[in-house]
């Protein structure tokens, strides 16, 4: 007779461990069922290593501007298997780290591949034989991959997705990035420190397209003194592979054709979620353009089977997909005061050179409100630890309701600006005010007074610009 528990989660990523944990947690029997390694697509092939990566070329880029904080460094040079190679058993701690985490709440993990076949039950296969695992509570948080466009598959040699261009067997003296969110700048980053000749496609009219449009605007113009060559508005119409080698061939929003060739190209045009071959429309799980429809409390509308994460949709962040667990794990639980995730508080972070940072709305879509609004900005070079970093390019951006003093929203290009967010993270669930904000005190000197500076701008009281 198969082993029953009060919650299965499939999928062992962060919004699948963290689940599990909290359920633990709250005393109900849980399984997670993996066909890879825990930490899922975030700790092993996404945001951890990806981190590792730029911190690498942080370094290197730091190690070139030596002579400017009164060192002496002659032939810089790096090895990128070295690289790869730290970026990867980071990656491996911290998969690690999640299943001593299994065994310290005593979850049960199932290794394979799991096919939802009615309400409570799964069939979860491995190395070809099949068991049966039921559950009172099914938590689908089997996530998403990068997708493709037809034409430009990946092939894994010249053509890569985040996967291959996290484990690089070859430096690429030049790169075709396709795709200029999150994931494509970052490698684009990445590369570009590390000396590779990069070139970034975007189809919208601006990089980084869901930040604010002036941060965005930013963003681009340090790219490109850089070094990036930028085509925005500008599709690929077609790649052809060489021996060692792509051509692309672009084309403008004017209809203007040109081509690129590049040693390899990164397909960074979104992600699809995992649904295929999982049972779910066969037992009324409804899946939309690759995403499992689910309301506000992560329900699917079949009872006890609930969705989280990337494969319901975006935001695709982490820590997004963890709080959608522990809203499910708490539900399940039956514990009181639980309420929906509001994904207008959720930040989003981009970890380029320089590094971008949101939450709430941008200015364009806080004016189609129809509120009347107030906007402040306070720039880096006005603030004397960025100064004393040597980091003085960079914006902090507030909008307030004007009417309320309500935070709508905050965006942010900088150094670590990655790390400040959360302060206005904080502010949005808290439901601070402009009035609010302009009396908090903050410390100096640290770059978080241009957090306060932002603030004070909106009503033209900065103090330092």
């Amino acid at each position: 007779m198969a082993e029953t528990f009060d919650v299965v989660v499939v999928g062992g990523g962060p919004g699948g461990y963290v689940c599990a944990i909290r359920a633990a947690q709250l005393g109900l029997k849980t399984a997670v069922v993996e066909r890879d390694r825990l930490g899922g697509i975030c700790l092993n092939w996404g945001c951890i290593p990806t981190k590792a990566l730029l911190r690498s070329a942080e370094v290197f880029h730091l190690m070139h501007r030596a002579e400017e904080f009164g060192f002496m460094v002659e032939n810089v040079k790096f090895d990128l298997d070295k690289i790869v190679k730290r970026s990867r058993k980071v990656s491996e701690q911290l998969s690690n780290g999640v299943g001593f985490l299994m065994k310290k709440h005593k979850i049960t993990v199932i290794a394979g591949e799991a096919k939802i076949v009615a309400k409570n039950r799964l069939h979860v296969t491995k190395d070809g034989k099949t068991d049966e695992v039921s559950a009172k509570n099914i938590v689908l948080a089997t996530g998403a991959r990068p997708r493709t466009l037809p034409g430009l598959e990946p092939d894994g040699k010249l053509i890569w997705t985040s996967k291959e261009a996290l484990v690089p067997n070859t430096f690429p003296k030049s790169l075709l990035v396709i795709g200029s969110g999150a994931i494509g700048i970052e490698f684009a980053s990445f590369f570009k420190t590390l000396g590779s000749d990069v070139t970034v496609v975007e189809v919208l009219d601006r990089v980084l397209p869901v930040e604010d449009e002036e941060i965005s605007a930013f963003a681009h113009k340090a790219f490109v003194k850089q070094g990036m060559k930028i085509k925005v508005a500008t599709t690929v119409e077609k790649l052809t592979k060489g021996e060692n080698g792509v051509i692309a061939t672009l084309k403008s929003k004017d209809g203007k054709t040109e081509t690129v060739t590049a040693d390899r190209a990164i397909l960074a045009v979104g992600i699809v979620g995992n649904v295929e071959n999982m049972g779910f429309e066969e037992v009324g799980i409804k899946v939309d353009r690759t995403h499992v429809v689910v309301n506000e409390w992560c329900e699917t509308g079949v009872d006890g089977v609930y969705a989280i994460g990337d494969l319901t949709g975006p935001p695709w962040l982490a820590h997004k997909a963890m709080h959608e667990g522990v809203i499910v794990a708490e539900r399940i639980a039956g514990v009181k005061g639980v309420h929906p995730l509001d994904t207008s508080k959720i930040p989003g972070c981009t970890y380029c050179q320089p590094q971008v940072a949101s939450v709430g709305m941008t200015e364009a879509k806080a004016k189609a409100t129809g509120r009347e609004i107030k906007v402040g900005r306070f720039p880096f070079i006005g603030n004397g630890k960025a100064i004393a970093l040597g980091e003085p390019e960079g914006l902090i951006k507030t909008v307030f309701d004007a009417e309320t003093g309500e935070l709508l929203g905050a965006h942010m290009v900088g150094a670590e600006v990655t790390e400040l967010i959360q302060g206005y993270g904080i502010a949005k669930s808290l439901e601070g005010t402009e009035e609010a904000l302009s009396g908090v005190v903050f410390p100096h000197p640290t770059l978080s007074e241009m957090m306060h500076e932002a603030v004070l701008d909106a009503d033209k009281k900065a103090l330092h610009i």
